[in-house]
């Protein structure tokens, strides 16, 4: 998916849990398909998730998840990963890496759960969960979409003019959505904590209920709207007035939700659109329902 992606296999993963967590040696390992772009993973065994970044851009996320999930799992209604190893560059690997405990379920979405609403005031459940967590009194987590709307201009302008240049859009419509999304007042209060990348693929559902939540490489502090997006990435019309609602969000809040939904897909979907075919999916259907309202 990137130019500067390093490659993985099974037999990497073997020598690398030889060399530095032998309790696990001997253990199945097999590729995990997801639609992840910044690790691969491969389980190990039938309780464990081996993940290495693919990237530079991702590497800090292995010390950042290892530090924070054990802090925030207990103030959270849904499940996360729980770091079980950090691994060091070794067997030509070039980076940190780490192992987690395994979460079962499918991918969370309106398909996959039992009841479209609760599946909405689940996720909204969990995201008023994630605020409530005290800030840290020191150093807090960093991560890309810890910033504004107005940080992202720049980018998804380029992204609209991109994808219009390749007939994927047209951009009359989308720079008006995106023009009024920054027209909302800025977040004036505290820094929220942030999950920052709330979609398919990083949201488990079990025996039909929205049962965990993984991939908290964009973890961080910041305005509320971002952990919106789910409203237009995941749910539909008739489900998101509950996930609002159960949020009670207010109208400035949920039009800058709405603009980060329509920037982070946006930017992905020319990036990904022959790469990561099912990423780029969701960018069109998450552009398609900021569009329709």
């Amino acid at each position: 998916m990137h130019v500067d992606e390093v490659t993985t296999d099974a037999a990497l993963v073997a020598r690398l849990v030889a060399a530095q967590c032998p309790q696990w040696v001997g253990l199945p390992i097999a590729r995990v398909v997801s639609s992840g772009t910044d690790n691969a993973m491969y389980t190990l065994g039938e309780a464990r998730v081996v993940r290495l970044p693919r990237r530079s851009w991702a590497v800090d996320d292995i010390a950042k998840e290892a530090t924070w999930l054990p802090r925030l799992a207990p103030h959270l209604p849904l499940a996360v990963p729980d770091p079980l190893f950090v691994g060091s560059p070794g067997e030509g690997f070039p980076f940190p890496w780490a192992v987690y405990s395994w979460l079962d379920g499918v991918d969370a979405g309106l398909d996959t759960v039992r009841d479209a609403p609760e599946f909405a005031r689940d996720l909204a459940g969990f995201v008023a969960a994630l605020r409530r967590v005290p800030r840290p009194a020191g150093d807090a987590p960093q991560g890309s979409r810890g910033g504004t709307l107005v940080d992202r201009d720049e980018d998804t302008r380029e992204a609209i003019a991109e994808s219009a240049q390749l007939g994927l859009l047209d951009p009359a419509p989308v720079l008006a959505a995106w023009e009024a999304a920054l027209r909302a007042p800025a977040w004036s209060g505290e820094p929220a904590w942030l999950h920052a990348d709330l979609k398919p693929g990083n949201l488990l559902a079990h025996r039909g209920r929205v049962s965990a939540v993984i991939d908290w490489g964009g973890l961080t502090l910041g305005d509320p709207a971002v952990d919106l997006q789910p409203a237009w990435n995941l749910l539909d019309a008739a489900t998101r007035p509950a996930f609002r609602a159960a949020l009670d969000v207010d109208d400035a809040t949920w039009a800058r939700g709405r603009g980060w939904a329509l920037s982070i897909a946006l930017i992905a979907w020319p990036y990904y659109r022959h790469s990561n075919p099912d990423l780029a999916a969701v960018s069109r259907r998450t552009i398609r329902a900021v569009l329709d309202g």
